[in-house]
């Protein structure tokens, strides 16, 4: 039995306008439902593939703020986040999360600003640790049990080692009856295991698994090959700045 906090979504197209760039996202087209069945469900896909776009209506859908945090968050920088929204519906389980977190490496210095003023707790000083180091102090500070988390693309703040490490803390944290919705394109975090993984690539939304995805085949590409990359560049760059 399914018995994830959120267990799919619903699409109505008919909310988005025409013109909207939404429209232009090929891997949304004729897409009506998608149902998540694991604790874990990764979105992965090219630059500009609609993953991303997908996560964060999801997560502004069930009440979180665009920029992240928790739901009593509620400020903003700079409004961008798209219509989607308004245009899904959320299907949702018997069970209630506990607790909840956005986070987004693209606007992580904002909330680990009102990190601090919400909690008061000037003593964490995140923003003397490094992007890298706050960034996965929010993560262990913000995981509870019954919690439901939307992550987006944490790889950009986290090294090879804290993506390991993040792996071990979704384990712990799926034993606690956790879900979590990332978008990523690190293949070392769609390698944990029993995750369902949904690419947007090929023009549509499929679930593959994880020696599928592009993430995993371009970087063994690169590692078993190194050395023909390492000439190609050498032979075929032209010198010049792009």
């Amino acid at each position: 039995m399914n018995d994830q906090f959120i267990q799919g979504v619903i699409f109505d197209w008919d909310k988005i306008d025409k013109d909207s760039y939404l429209k232009g996202i090929r891997a949304f087209k004729g897409v009506e439902k998608l149902d998540f069945n694991k604790p874990i469900t990764f979105f992965v896909g090219e630059n500009g593939s609609g993953k991303s776009t997908l996560l964060e209506a999801l997560a502004v859908a069930h009440g979180f703020n665009p920029e992240g945090g928790t739901k009593n968050y509620v400020f903003s920088t700079h409004d961008t986040h798209s219509e989607l929204c308004d245009a899904i519906r959320i299907a949702k389980g018997y069970r209630k999360e506990k607790w909840g977190y956005f986070l987004r490496a693209e606007s992580f210095y904002n909330v680990a600003t009102k990190e601090m003023e919400y909690s008061g707790v000037f003593s964490e000083r995140y923003h003397d640790q490094s992007h890298g180091q706050s960034f996965f102090s929010v993560l262990m500070k913000q995981t509870n049990k019954n919690g439901l988390y939307f992550l987006d693309e944490p790889e950009a703040a986290l090294s090879c080692q804290n993506q390991l490490a993040l792996l071990y803390l979704i384990e712990a944290c799926v034993k606690q009856n956790c879900q979590f919705i990332i978008a990523t394109h690190s293949p070392i975090l769609l390698g944990f295991p029993n995750a369902q993984i949904l690419s947007f690539d090929e023009d549509k939304v499929e679930e593959v698994d994880y020696k599928s995805t592009s993430s995993y085949q371009t970087m063994k590409l690169f590692l078993d090959r190194y050395d023909y990359f390492v000439k190609d560049i050498q032979e075929n760059s032209d010198g010049g700045v792009l």
